[in-house]
């Protein structure tokens, strides 16, 4: 399973431990990422996300799941976000 937000793409980095003596270590610092469920308003169901806080920030910021899509790239959006994406950009042109 990677540690990737769905909606924004957003990864792990890497970087350093320095300590109080400058010693330098390397490490990852990972996205928080969260379990979370969105309703679509205009598909009227729920889908499972994993996504990271940031993220869910943004998303009701937009206000909600559908106005996000609506403006979020492709190439950031994981396959299943993608699915859900086209499905509610066909319901919105029906």
């Amino acid at each position: 399973m990677s540690r990737r937000c769905e909606l924004t793409g957003k990864g792990p980095m890497s970087g350093n431990n320095v300590s109080h003596a400058k010693n330098r270590t390397r490490r990852r610092f990972l996205p928080n990422l969260q379990d979370v469920t969105l309703q679509s308003d205009v598909l009227g169901r729920s889908f499972k996300f994993k996504i990271s806080n940031a993220a869910l920030r943004t998303v009701d910021h937009r206000g909600g799941l559908d106005a996000f899509m609506a403006k979020a790239k492709d190439a950031e959006l994981s396959a299943e976000a993608l699915k859900v994406k086209k499905e509610i950009s066909k319901a919105t042109a029906a």
